[in-house]
């Protein structure tokens, strides 16, 4: 499954569009004012089903992640020098990026690929294409995506 994150030019608060290959509207995300990143995601018809919350303040960047209102993980990034690396707590997924911080692997434990994460640079927003080798992993990918935007976008 192919999905095209495309952030709003013009917003206040953290907003993008999620689309299929089709150009349809698979989710919307909105950020929240709060003290870290707060980024609420949306169903197709506009229903609250996820959210990413930055917690803050930690030594290294770490993001709770909720279905609906159950926690189901956290997204820490992981000391590096070079090749940025997240650690998941849900699933044991691992995300680990390439050295311009533009190509990203998800993998499990085991090795075996969940998704990558391309970041497209020619474009005056941030603009990824995920694609998910299931697609009923595509939520959770997405939002460690939002994870990820997120904890560069805190670097400044």
């Amino acid at each position: 499954m192919r999905m095209y994150f495309r952030q709003r030019l013009f917003s206040w608060l953290d907003s993008y569009d999620i689309y299929n290959e089709a150009g349809e509207t698979l989710y919307t995300v909105e950020g929240k004012l709060a003290w870290g990143h707060c980024l609420h995601i949306l169903d197709s018809t506009g229903e609250h089903i996820a959210t990413v919350q930055e917690k803050v303040p930690t030594m290294l960047p770490r993001f709770e992640l909720y279905i609906g209102e159950q926690r189901i993980g956290c997204v820490q990034k992981a000391f590096t020098f070079f090749r940025p690396r997240f650690d998941i707590d849900c699933g044991g997924w691992q995300v680990e990026g390439d050295f311009m911080e533009w190509e990203y692997r998800v993998t499990e434990p085991c090795g075996a690929l969940v998704a990558t994460i391309s970041k497209e640079v020619l474009h005056l927003t941030d603009t990824y294409v995920i694609d998910v080798v299931q697609s009923s992993d595509a939520l959770q990918v997405l939002m460690l995506v939002l994870a990820i935007d997120a904890e560069k976008c805190s670097r400044g």
